[in-house]
């Protein structure tokens, strides 16, 4: 659910990260800056900086956690029953 006010701070941090993998624009949406890119990425930058993280864009976000995630999203492969090997 979209943010019906432009998020600050850590608030803002935390939503861009969640949203990075769907891209800016999505991104700005969710956090409460809708189609203002612009102000969306001055913002989410002075928040990085304020919490001593070091971010060029936005996918700088995603960690490497989120993409073990990713990585155990495959196809489960297992025999029928426990007694059919």
């Amino acid at each position: 659910m979209a943010s019906q006010t432009p998020l600050k701070g850590t608030e803002l941090v935390d939503c861009a990260r969640a949203n990075a993998k769907q891209g800016i624009e999505t991104a700005a949406y969710q956090c409460g800056y809708g189609d203002d890119l612009r102000t969306f990425a001055q913002e989410l930058r002075q928040a990085c900086e304020e919490m001593n993280l070091q971010v060029k864009e936005l996918t700088d976000l995603i960690t490497d956690q989120d993409m073990i995630l990713n990585v155990g999203t495959g196809e489960i492969v297992a025999p029928d029953t426990a007694s059919n090997l």
